[in-house]
């Protein structure tokens, strides 16, 4: 190897090898995790769906219930939130900021062995809640049903994960932090702080507690929590993914860093002060209705202003829509993203609040963000993922627009079809007759009206089962590398 003087300093000095070069710059990646909590966002994904469509089903045709205590709408509806929130998403939450930190960072994470840990213990996590609710333990605290021992090793888990991240930002090789990784962040620091707060309980049995809060506090507390768990576990981590990986996809850069800053310090100051909208109408203060009301309507600015750099990234690849299922996926999922953040300040508002609360409108509200905004925004991750971990061409693009129309079409049945039937129970319960009586005093002469589009509901739900059937099966043809489209080279990110 030749020797080279400094003149500089006066000193010679040898010059690395490429190789060594390359290697400082693209580190070994720990891939192994993130391809299990892949995995689990598959599987939990499916048995979510499974079991919302099971639920869809018993509110056409009762009968599904078995006559069964583990198969009533009273179990398998909690059943489903929970699968669908913290094994689903959370799943495609943590592999997504184990993939990326390592990559924006330019760094293996911390520790291989916490991160293992965390795989573990968090898909026994989601098991335990399985079983639990379906043999009927529950807290009966939306989106935190799940009994102390649960809570208690769902807190020791995400420390670990905690100290994971932090410690992978500690040890960075890349001195600036990318906005994802701001979005990320939001979401490690604040659901603990809610899931704690909200789960204080005093336990008397082993699979029963009882909260510290009572009464009015209690709902207050919960709506905190729960507002708010859509905000940091189905919002902020989400917005993180678009951010990262739809640059990356189209091999272009974010349309505005200085906008998705603004959107990040305004998104979380104003969403955390949301939640007593979920109260209107209630013995809570009519002060902190208004004030929920009030950091309802502001949400729309952050929300809209991060759709819109989500859009304008787009223009610069918007002909590939065509062609691409991974961009299509992006581009309707921004856009129900604009549809939520914007339907659901609007139902804030007490004159609205009042025709759509209770009934299937926020049913509807809350699944075209949900199946729109985070399972498009799943679904375009691990289309983009598959093939880059395990090195393999995606086996079929044609099966992948069929997964996207057929998903399409099915939160369309399923939202337009909750929308006419929310407002129409919203309507037939304040109607009245020439005397003054409630003119439908009987549940049963409404729920006979929205049976058929209920029964839209369930379709639009099993069409977007479908369509993750078919994402499993070239996932798993994608894996064993077969079919005649799985020759071309596996595609590389700039």
């Amino acid at each position: 190897m030749r020797v080279h003087y400094d003149t500089n300093h006066g000193k010679f000095w040898k010059p690395r090898s490429e190789s060594a070069t390359m290697s400082e710059k693209q580190p070994t990646y720990n891939e192994t995790v993130v391809k299990g909590f892949m995995i689990s966002a598959i599987v939990w994904g499916a048995t979510a769906m499974t079991v919302g469509l099971l639920a869809a089903l018993q509110l056409v045709f009762p009968a599904l219930n078995l006559d069964l205590p583990y198969t009533s709408f009273g179990r398998i509806r909690p059943l489903h939130t929970n699968a669908a929130i913290f094994g689903f998403a959370l799943s495609i939450v943590f592999a997504a900021v184990y993939h990326s930190i390592q990559r924006l960072l330019r760094t293996r994470l911390f520790s291989n062995a916490l991160a293992m840990i965390h795989l573990v213990l968090y898909n026994l996590t989601i098991v335990g809640a399985a079983v639990t609710l379906v043999l009927g333990y529950s807290q009966s605290k939306e989106y935190a049903e799940l009994e102390w021992p649960l809570d208690l090793l769902i807190a020791f888990w995400w420390v670990i994960f905690m100290i994971n991240f932090f410690g992978t930002i500690a040890i960075r090789k890349e001195k600036q932090m990318y906005v994802a990784i701001w979005f990320y962040m939001a979401s490690v620091i604040t659901i603990p702080i809610l899931f704690i707060v909200n789960n204080l309980a005093i336990p008397v049995e082993l699979f029963k507690s009882y909260s510290v809060f009572s009464g009015v506090f209690d709902a207050n507390v919960q709506w905190w929590y729960g507002h708010n768990a859509v905000a940091f576990v189905l919002t902020t981590p989400f917005l993180g993914i678009m951010y990262y990986y739809f640059p990356k996809h189209i091999n272009q850069p974010i349309y505005s860093h200085r906008l998705s800053i603004v959107h990040f310090w305004s998104l979380i100051f104003i969403y955390i002060w949301a939640g007593p909208h979920h109260l209107l109408y209630s013995p809570l203060p009519d002060w902190a209705q208004s004030l929920g009301t009030a950091f309802s309507i502001m949400l729309i600015l952050p929300s809209w202003g991060g759709m819109l750099n989500g859009f304008l990234t787009l223009t610069q690849a918007k002909e590939r829509i065509q062609t691409d299922a991974i961009v299509k996926f992006f581009l309707v999922g921004i856009t129900f993203y604009g549809m939520s953040t914007f339907e659901g300040p609007m139902m804030s508002i007490k004159t609205i609040n009042s025709l759509s609360h209770f009934n299937d409108w926020t049913i509807g509200h809350v699944h075209s963000g949900a199946l729109g905004w985070v399972g498009f925004m799943s679904f375009a991750m691990l289309y983009y993922l598959v093939p880059r971990i395990w090195k393999k061409k995606l086996y079929s693009e044609r099966l992948a627009n069929t997964h996207f129309w057929l998903g399409t079409l099915g939160i369309l049945l399923y939202v337009i079809s909750m929308w006419i039937s929310g407002v129409t129970e919203g309507a037939m319960w304040r109607a009245i007759d020439e005397n003054g009586q409630l003119a439908y005093p009987h549940w049963i002469s409404i729920t006979e009206v929205l049976w058929p589009f209920r029964g839209f509901r369930a379709l639009g739900g099993a069409l977007y089962l479908s369509g993750v059937i078919i994402m499993i099966y070239n996932f798993i043809k994608t894996v064993r590398g077969g079919g005649a489209e799985a020759s071309a080279p596996v595609p590389q990110a700039a």
